[in-house]
């Protein structure tokens, strides 16, 4: 069983590998400062106590899912790059990684964790309704190239 380990900044290259591969599956374009800036500053984002980060990798090391969560206030935890290469979908790992974003919020003292996720992901909405979280609104992703509107979703820890 793969288990998600905790990143570094080291990590980001190969995690903005596996956004590629899934943004391609989508016909969407990754340009990381636009798409994905708190990698691009990992530890400002992800570093204790702010936040967390981890990384799931394969028999070859390649990394092949990612969740990062980022404190938003005192009450309030941002699940974000929720990723799982596309031959692993299926097997629980999504599961697995929202499930390491709910202990470390628990663990943390946090009431509610939100998330704001592309509407072509379809799969991840599914996942996130099955584990309880709410659909709360939606939004334009004002500049994007790829004309991006998101949903939000959230649930109590």
């Amino acid at each position: 069983m793969m288990v998600p380990t905790p990143a570094t900044a080291a990590d980001v290259p190969a995690v903005m590998l596996l956004i590629g591969r899934v943004f391609a599956e989508y016909g969407l374009l990754l340009m990381p400062a636009f798409e994905v800036p708190d990698l691009l500053r990992f530890d400002a984002h992800y570093m204790a106590p702010r936040g967390a980060f981890w990384v799931v990798r394969d028999a070859t090391t390649r990394v092949v899912g990612s969740v990062g969560v980022d404190r938003k206030d005192e009450q309030t935890a941002e699940l974000k790059r929720l990723y799982v290469d596309a031959s692993l979908r299926g097997r629980g790992l999504g599961q697995q990684l929202v499930g390491t974003v709910l202990d470390w919020t628990r663990a943390e003292g946090l009431a509610r964790v939100v998330l704001w996720s592309d509407t072509r992901f379809e799969n991840s909405h599914r996942l996130y309704r099955r584990l309880g979280f709410t659909q709360l609104g939606e939004r334009m992703v004002e500049g994007d190239i790829n004309a991006s509107r998101e949903y939000r979703f959230e649930r109590e820890v």
